[in-house]
């Protein structure tokens, strides 16, 4: 982040610049990642050109390349959800092209379910902390206005009962600003 506001406006143009010369030789995965780069520029503030902006060939191979597979971890809490009145979308996509877990598009509220690809393990301590991708995902859509509420499956794997994981829920979602209900 600080990297990307530090640069003047010529240092994204000559990044830009490169990028769409090569774009076609880009494998998926990087167009995916380039997305990302020039969303968060964009969301970031940052002064870039807009001719030559690679960002519309970039989001479709982002979009494509983020095909989700709902886990059933993520469909528990989602009953959970549901149990407590929280009315939501099931794998939501935004404008931008984020599939959200569980989502309340007119409050920009959501729910994040992370399983154990949303993780490293720290070595020395021996702790879970998010990947980069799942810092980002969560950087970028609270730039778009989301509050993100994220459950992590070492938490709710700790949870013995029905009752407990509404208490959790409840708990996550008024500390996110976000009430069960609605």
């Amino acid at each position: 982040g600080a990297c990307v506001r530090s640069a003047s406006a010529d240092h994204i143009a000559l990044i830009l610049d490169r990028v769409v010369r090569g774009i076609a030789s880009f494998h998926s995965f990087d167009r995916s990642q380039l997305y990302q780069f020039c969303l968060f520029v964009r969301l970031s503030r940052v002064p870039a050109p807009a001719q030559n902006s690679p960002a519309s060939l970039l989001r479709r191979a982002y979009v494509r390349g983020s095909e989700v597979t709902p886990s059933k971890l993520q469909a528990n809490v989602s009953a959970v959800l549901s149990q407590l009145g929280w009315t939501h979308d099931y794998e939501f996509v935004t404008d931008e092209g984020f599939s959200i877990d569980l989502a309340q598009p007119a409050f920009k509220r959501c729910l994040e379910v992370d399983g154990p690809h949303h993780y490293l393990r720290d070595y020395r301590t021996g702790r879970f902390v998010q990947n980069g991708a799942t810092r980002l995902k969560t950087r970028l859509l609270e730039l778009l206005g989301w509050t993100v509420a994220r459950v992590s499956f070492f938490d709710w794997e700790r949870l013995d009962s029905d009752h407990d994981r509404r208490q959790y829920l409840t708990a996550l979602l008024s500390s996110s600003s976000s009430s069960p209900s609605g």
